[in-house]
């Protein structure tokens, strides 16, 4: 059901976030201090994903999510180790909702529309990451890696 994600996942945006960045850093432009606007919003996006992810159970809720739109197979390339599959902002709408979307980019200074459309581009690699192994983390493994991201934040 779409939205179902729901916002409660983003509530809590304690971020958490150093290898990751250091992996997806070129989307950030490093560890510099953000300057160019769109910078610190994609900074600021990437943070609201991490507090999104750091909600017990949120992968889990993730995969649900993906699945009830239809777009498990999706998901489950970004996990997998062979190559991601693309995902449009209209089908990242429709699994987190619009409302969430919206909530999400509001927090970071962004438009619903550019939301949706940098999420598309950001959580491939995002989940990518934290799935190194080929499969979902447990829950204190990926605790253990957002906890150490969440430096470059404060």
């Amino acid at each position: 059901m779409p939205g179902a994600y729901s916002r409660a996942l983003f509530d809590s945006v304690e971020g958490s976030a150093m290898g990751l960045l250091d992996q997806i850093g070129g989307m950030l432009g490093g560890h510099r201090q953000a300057s160019d606007p769109s910078e610190a919003a994609n900074k600021g996006l990437l943070q609201q994903v991490i507090g999104m992810l750091s909600a017990p159970g949120a992968l889990n809720n993730l995969t649900s999510a993906f699945q009830g739109a239809g777009l498990g197979n999706v998901l489950q390339s970004w996990i997998g180790k062979g190559e991601n599959l693309p995902i449009s902002g209209e089908q990242v709408k429709q699994v987190l909702g619009s409302g969430t979307v919206s909530d999400l980019g509001a927090r970071a200074g962004l438009s619903e529309s550019d939301t949706s459309n940098k999420l598309a581009g950001m959580l491939p690699q995002v989940i990518d990451k934290l799935t190194p192994d080929g499969k979902l983390p447990s829950q204190s493994d990926l605790s253990s890696s957002l906890s150490s991201m969440g430096k470059l934040f404060h």
